[in-house]
């Protein structure tokens, strides 16, 4: 393993305080990882990473290095792509992360498109609803919806997804469609939806002639994940408000209907993110260029 390997490995165990982490990032054994961080430290006679049992934390020497060698191994992977002509193929392991749901929707449904598109791909799909720390799991890109926290990735905005207000056809049936948000104190029942980082129920919102508005309805259920919040509403437990895309199947066969079109809930950022390194690699800009074809359909405008 040449000096620039050596970095490229001292790096990804840097980022990912993990032996480990970084060994099935690059696809390489433990030992051939351990070994390449031993070589560069003998090489530039200083000790770059603490090792304990549990984690791998930068030496001063290791924080200066990794700022050196960061832009130095950006730069050489732009001069290799310049002159690669096997470059213009994507292949190779891209690891993505995204909402369940998102998952299981629309992206499973197209992934045979992807991968005839980019037969030389190998995708990683995580499709846990945690946040999760990008660059110390190994995630090239993640898919995020709603108003982003971590300022340090890179945001790439696709839009805003349509959001409506639901309800099941035998639930209309027994408490009649509300016209109007002011109907919903009325006698009608909304399944509470628990906020994923406070724990409390979110409040109903809706928009009308341009201003966020509050309506006061009820909840006799409470629920933290949305295939619970979907499936209590097909139930008949009361109404919801949910991304469109994510029940336009049950809407297209009756077992949900859309009430109260005229004030929906505010639309929701939908965006792709990405750890900062300089340049985009060509996986990550081609899962992009797909997704954004993908959900271009259910955007708002």
């Amino acid at each position: 393993m040449d000096r620039l390997d050596q970095y490229r490995v001292f790096v990804r165990v840097a980022e990912m305080g993990s032996f480990i982490k970084a060994a099935h990032a690059l696809d390489l054994p433990r030992t051939t990882v351990s070994a390449a961080i031993q070589q560069l430290e003998q090489g530039i006679g200083v000790r770059l990473l603490h090792r304990t049992t549990r984690q791998v934390q930068l030496t001063a020497d290791g924080v200066l290095l990794l700022d050196r060698v960061r832009p130095l191994l950006d730069e050489a992977d732009d001069i290799g792509q310049m002159f690669r002509a096997s470059q213009r193929a994507v292949s190779g392991r891209l690891h993505v992360d995204m909402p369940s749901r998102i998952a299981r929707r629309l992206v499973a449904p197209a992934l045979r498109n992807l991968l005839r598109r980019y037969p030389r791909l190998q995708l990683v799909m995580g499709s846990t609803d945690r946040a999760i720390d990008l660059v110390r799991e190994g995630v090239d890109c993640a898919i995020r919806v709603g108003t982003l926290q971590d300022s340090s990735l890179v945001a790439h905005r696709l839009g805003m997804l349509t959001l409506i207000n639901c309800a099941s056809a035998d639930y209309l049936h027994e408490y009649g469609m509300p016209a109007h948000p002011g109907d919903l104190s009325q006698g009608h029942w909304a399944v509470g939806y628990a906020s994923p980082t406070t724990g409390r129920e979110l409040p109903w919102e809706y928009m009308s002639h341009g201003t966020l508005h509050h309506a006061t309805i009820p909840s006799r259920l409470v629920v933290n994940n949305a295939e619970s919040y979907i499936a209590c509403c097909t139930a008949g437990i009361g109404l919801i408000q949910i991304p469109r895309f994510d029940v336009q199947h049950l809407l297209d066969r009756g077992r949900l209907v859309e009430v109260m079109p005229e004030f929906r809930p505010p639309p929701m950022p939908i965006s792709l993110i990405y750890p900062h390194r300089g340049h985009r690699s060509r996986r990550v800009g081609a899962f992009i260029e797909w997704f954004e074809e993908l959900i271009h359909p259910h955007l708002q405008g």
